[in-house]
């Protein structure tokens, strides 16, 4: 694959996590990657140094996604380094536990600004940027089939990430472009063992039927099905990678 053909992804978050492992597999499957984080520099750099030590092409651009004119200057950035974007994934997210009726209006505005403002300022800058032929993939998550109590604000959140997935696949209409989002279970990441026990990892352990906790690498995968030639018949769906759980 020349550097004309190399085609172009965008991971929002990627510096740690879900984030990295997609970013590491995008890569692998062949695309030139933008690392975005809004804080984790050293880690963003550390990793697009990894990448390029591996052959791959892939740098790191800073961006708070919930600010239109940052996404608009990264996507500026990636056009300028690397090439027009072909796919978007939109990993990029926060969540705090903890009851609604404890939840301040800090922690509320930070959780819809990151997760729904941020998708949303991504989302329309791909309309009139993007390849056609393109693929984008959000992120909701399956507590909003679970609906735990504690998760009410980010649960919100991701519903309306799903409305926005599946309304956008369907303004998209002859462009060849798929939208779909991904709705991860726990996840064995450093975010979401920080702070529990070993009992209640147990448990969440043992919640779905095939009885552990997901990996990052589990994500990436279904990722990069969406973002390859494989997934180009799914369009405007919900993806639950969780294990069974819900």
């Amino acid at each position: 694959m020349t550097q004309a053909q190399q085609q172009v992804a965008i991971v929002t978050g990627a510096a740690r996590g879900i984030g990295a492992a997609i970013a590491r597999r995008l890569a692998s499957d062949g695309f030139a990657v933008v690392i975005n984080y809004a804080s984790s520099s050293a880690e963003a750099d550390v990793l697009a140094g990894e990448l390029e030590s591996a052959g791959h092409r892939a740098i790191a651009v800073k961006a708070d996604v919930s600010r239109p004119d940052d996404v608009r200057a990264m996507i500026e950035t990636a056009e300028a380094t690397l090439g027009k974007i072909d796919v978007l994934v939109n990993n990029a997210g926060i969540m705090k536990v903890m009851p609604l009726a404890e939840t301040s209006d800090a922690v509320f505005a930070q959780t819809f600004a990151i997760n729904v403002q941020g998708t949303f300022n991504t989302l329309r800058e791909a309309a009139t940027r993007m390849n056609n032929g393109g693929r984008i993939v959000n992120f909701s998550t399956s507590v909003v089939g679970t609906n735990l109590p504690g998760y009410a604000i980010y649960a919100g959140t991701k519903a309306a990430v799903e409305t926005f997935t599946r309304v956008f696949a369907k303004e998209l209409r002859g462009r060849n472009i798929t939208v779909n989002a991904v709705a991860p279970g726990p996840i064995a990441t450093e975010l979401f063992l920080t702070g529990k026990s070993d009992e209640l990892i147990q448990q969440f352990s043992k919640a779905a039927p095939l009885e552990r906790l997901g990996q990052p690498e589990d994500i990436a995968n279904v990722i990069s099905f969406l973002a390859g030639p494989d997934g180009g018949w799914v369009n405007g769906q919900i993806l639950r990678a969780n294990g069974g759980l819900v």
